[in-house]
């Protein structure tokens, strides 16, 4: 397969649509490249890809390559900021046009999940995240049984488990956790998206979703509970028109005190400069994500040495 070069590979899966799959694979994405390592997102949600939209690249396109695709790149490395490379590759680059359907049937998913397993090109990668679509589809069967028949021992490290914290979200996620089971891929942990919303007018974050149902899940199936990620508008904004997080004076966020970051003018629909990556720092959610990852990063590690 083309991830040969690949030391470690990582799912993001849910049970259920609209939990923010694709965000927190963003995020770990980010906060991963932030911790010096090279990253690369594999989308595989065929009908609702959404990482080019989120990385600001959907008019991208991909190039071909003797032997394969190459991915898109998101941001080189900078070794002098600590900071590794990030490139994607998803059905979205290859779509005529933003909103076109993707209407196939269940082989034609299998088959085009199996040629980004083997076509694309990611050459030498720490990290690789596979952004999945929400249930136990014909894509998620094709993806499992590709990577366990085809993957080098130790290299499927296993599974980010998204939910959100109300109880029917959960009741959807336990058939994942279910299907990791029966499928034999390791479950990292699960972590609780939507707990809590960070107002952009105020100190405040409030649980408007509840709060804890993923930990409740987490311990009843014995997996790890990995943190929970509230709803930052300033990242929504962040990431739709490139501007910089500002917080109001005594913002806290799951205990860190963002306060704020200098007069940024939002009356105009100006982009800011600099990298995703930089302006990512200074989201209240690059703390969140950054305890996150270093848990991801000590179970990938653990299950490797012990392979």
């Amino acid at each position: 397969m083309s991830l040969d070069k690949v030391k470690h590979i990582v799912l993001v899966l849910s049970g259920k649509g609209g939990v923010g799959k694709s965000s927190i694979t963003t995020q770990l994405a980010l906060s991963l490249s932030l911790a010096g390592h090279s990253v690369g997102i594999l989308d595989i949600d065929l009908t609702g890809p959404s990482i080019p939209r989120l990385f600001g690249i959907e008019s991208s396109k991909v190039t071909q390559a003797p032997g394969g695709w190459l991915p898109v790149p998101v941001h080189a490395a900078n070794p002098a900021a600590g900071i590794g490379s990030l490139s994607c590759m998803s059905l979205g680059f290859l779509l005529r046009e933003r909103g076109d359907a993707v209407v196939w049937r269940g082989p034609k998913k299998t088959a085009m999940v199996r040629q980004f397993l083997s076509d694309v090109l990611w050459g030498e990668l720490d990290y690789l995240l596979i952004d999945t679509p929400p249930g136990t589809s014909d894509e998620h069967i094709s993806l499992a049984e590709e990577l366990l028949k085809n993957a080098l021992p130790g290299q499927v490290a296993g599974a980010v488990v998204v939910t959100t914290p109300q109880a029917v979200a959960t009741a959807d996620v336990k058939k994942e956790l279910n299907f990791c089971t029966k499928t034999g891929i390791n479950v990292i942990g699960v972590v609780e998206n939507m707990s809590g919303f960070v107002c952009p007018n105020c100190s405040e974050c409030t649980n408007i979703f509840n709060s804890g149902g993923g930990e409740v899940m987490a311990e009843e199936f014995s997996v790890k509970f990995l943190g929970k990620v509230p709803i930052d508008p300033q990242f929504v904004m962040l990431v739709e028109t490139g501007r910089r997080p500002k917080y109001p004076p005594g913002t806290q966020v799951n205990g860190h005190e963002m306060g704020t970051n200098g007069n940024v003018d939002y009356s105009t629909d100006v982009k800011d400069p600099g990298l995703l990556v930089e302006k990512y720092k200074i989201c209240s959610l690059a703390p969140v994500f950054e305890a996150i990852t270093k848990q991801v990063m000590a179970a990938v590690e653990a299950k490797a040495q012990g392979t």
